[in-house]
């Protein structure tokens, strides 16, 4: 039997593309087997997260069987994926796509390693370690925006050392982004893409945090937050390019929604692993821990949205990664980078497992499935 995507149990909410329907099937998932709940109620994902009884709606709507998840996940793996049979998408779908960066102290070190390398990872290993020495471990204590980290911001600038990167790592305001457009991202099984362009790439294993329009937190998954770290190193203002490329963001397999068992304080608590496999033989195993995120999520949510932004279809929030691979892949001194044809491979006991192919983003499958042409489908299907 195929190993299990999704925890035990919970209430799971997804979508599944059908080859008899036009639109993307809303599922849920109960004892291995997947069930359409698309209604007019709620006819997306968007929809059913909206709903004040969101977790009982999707447990009583469970009666339309469309096959068992180990099959369909099965089929979801892209190379070698059936277009007659189902597969899963993401699960997000109206939900604006935001993401978080500089949100752990490793990863915030690894940054300022990449702005100061100016994208080369030949110098990122020296840099390293004059970094390490002049900071240490002083900033892992430190609640970003407060007077201590204030202080520790002048000392680092009259070193000569301060970056941008340090300044939402440390500072006031955290970075929020935005890491795709609705329906722009890929789900459990399906290609990730990287620029040929970029020669210093890595996964960045996630928590997403699913967000309601009047900001009630409904739910999470696991993300992939493709990184091109030699072309946002080159230039902040490179970050579009680095972060929203075709299939450079993958969410899954499943919401997992929040109920009395399952809550925002059970994803403060996750653990996440990694593993990246290629077809050369490498292999690297990773992890990141919520405890260590150095800013609440829900600071991160408000942040992103309130008085000064709202978001009518809520949105997915990836809360970034202490994750910043630093082991020698080709040459010494230059760290990780992806080959074409890595799995990675993320995994959560609470979420479950999201697992993608690398591959070159031009050669990923286009995103050509969009709101209008969602819009239309349901519309026909007489559930708008």
């Amino acid at each position: 039997m195929a190993e299990p995507i999704v925890p035990q149990g919970g209430v799971l909410l997804g979508r599944v593309r059908h080859p008899d329907v036009a639109h993307p099937l809303v599922v849920t998932v109960h004892d291995g087997e997947v069930f359409d709940i698309t209604g007019k109620r709620a006819p997306t994902v968007r929809d059913v997260c909206e709903l004040a009884d969101a977790v009982s709606h999707v447990e009583t709507a469970r009666d339309r069987p469309i096959g068992p998840l180990d099959e369909i996940a099965a089929n979801s793996r892209q190379q070698t994926r059936q277009p007659g049979k189902p597969y899963l998408l993401a699960p997000v779908d109206l939900q604006a796509i935001k993401a978080c960066g500089v949100t752990f102290v490793v990863s915030l070190l690894e940054r300022v390693i990449e702005e100061q390398a100016r994208g080369d990872p030949g110098k990122a290993k020296a840099l390293r370690g004059e970094l390490t020495g002049l900071i240490g471990d002083d900033l892992s204590a430190l609640e970003p925006g407060s007077d201590a980290a204030m202080a520790v911001k002048e000392a680092l600038i009259g070193r000569g050392i301060w970056s941008q990167y340090l300044e939402v790592g440390i500072g006031p305001d955290p970075e929020v982004f935005t890491k795709g457009q609705p329906l722009s991202a890929v789900g459990y099984g399906a290609e990730v893409g990287v620029l040929a362009s970029s020669k210093w790439n890595n996964p960045e294993p996630e928590v997403v945090l699913i967000v309601a329009s009047d900001l009630r937190i409904v739910g999470a998954s696991l993300g992939n937050d493709v990184n091109l770290r030699d072309i946002e190193g080159r230039s902040a203002l490179l970050l579009g390019k680095a972060k929203d490329n075709n299939a450079s963001g993958a969410i899954g397999p499943f919401i997992r929604l929040f109920d009395g068992e399952f809550t925002l304080e059970t994803v403060k608590r996750a653990e996440l692993t990694m593993t990246v496999e290629g077809e050369d033989g490498f292999a690297m195993t990773g992890r990141s821990s919520m405890r260590q995120i150095s800013r609440p999520p829900e600071a991160l949510v408000a942040a992103t949205s309130g008085a000064h932004h709202q978001y009518p279809d809520g949105f997915a929030l990836y809360l970034g990664t202490m994750f910043a691979p630093v082991e020698d892949r080709d040459k010494a001194g230059e760290g990780f980078t992806h080959h074409l044809g890595d799995v990675v491979r993320i995994a959560c006991p609470e979420l479950g497992v999201l697992q993608n192919r690398v591959r070159p983003a031009t050669e990923c499958a286009p995103w050509t499935y969009g709101v209008r042409q969602l819009m239309a489908d349901l519309s026909a299907a007489q559930l708008i």
